[in-house]
């Protein structure tokens, strides 16, 4: 099941007032910005964690057999801080190619972006659900660790349509589960942390979220989700069918 899990004390009621809604753009390159008297900001906030969670991560199947290998051969020849420097933003991808095997072996970069590019593909009925939050005008984004190539995802999926791909490792230069990284999202969103929802797979994730006093849903599928925003009062407009 997906588990609801609220810091204590727990704040947030869905019938909370309304503040004034920041003016956050829909595109991969939006960062999120201080609210506008002009407009109306709905809470909580929902923050997202992007892979295993909206997206199929590559990672466990297409990876190794890209380089006909097995989990426990890749693990044991990759460089064991590579991507997470990648990640945080620290290094690009042609010092990640360079990195990526502590041996120093070369590969096919490109080739190793198209096969994820192709493995990228939404979890089941999770696209509905952020259709509906949407529809419902809540304010979404991304909180994930993930490299520059997060714009693959942007280009195959176009997660945009639904959320801002705001708090992304690479650019905030903070990695989950570290508290910076939740600090940082609640800095820039200029709202409490009891006001935001955060949705990960990760249980380690979601104990960091709530260790700062945020909403932890973790996630299991698309479902179940949906019934753990409910019970928080968080309407989720199922559509008929997504154009």
């Amino acid at each position: 099941m997906v588990s609801l899990i609220r810091p204590a004390p727990f704040f947030f009621s869905p019938l909370s007032k309304r503040t004034t809604r920041p003016c956050i753009a829909m595109a991969a390159s939006s960062p999120a910005s201080h609210p506008s008297h002009s407009q109306q900001r709905r809470l909580p906030v929902l923050l997202f964690d992007v892979m295993d969670t909206i997206v199929r991560d590559p990672f466990y199947h297409h990876i190794p057999a890209f380089f006909q290998m097995s989990m426990k051969e890749l693990l044991e020849t990759k460089h064991p801080t590579a991507w997470v420097e990648f990640e945080e933003g620290l290094i690009d991808e042609n010092k990640l190619a360079k990195m990526f095997f502590k041996d120093g072996r070369s590969f096919d970069l490109e080739g190793l972006k198209e096969c994820m590019l192709r493995a990228y593909s939404y979890i089941d009925g999770i696209e509905d659900v952020l259709l509906g939050l949407k529809e419902n005008n809540y304010e979404i984004h991304a909180f994930t660790n993930y490299p520059v190539w997060y714009m693959l995802i942007e280009e195959k999926l176009k997660l945009s349509k639904y959320l801002s791909w705001s708090f992304c490792s690479c650019r905030i230069g903070k990695r989950k589960p570290s508290p910076d990284s939740y600090n940082e999202v609640v800095n820039q969103l200029g709202v409490e942390p009891s006001n935001c929802v955060f949705v990960d797979d990760r249980m380690t994730n979601i104990e960091a979220a709530i260790n700062i006093g945020m909403v932890g849903l973790h996630f299991k599928n698309a479902e179940l989700l949906k019934e753990d925003l409910s019970s928080l009062g968080i309407e989720v407009k199922m559509p008929l069918d997504i154009s």
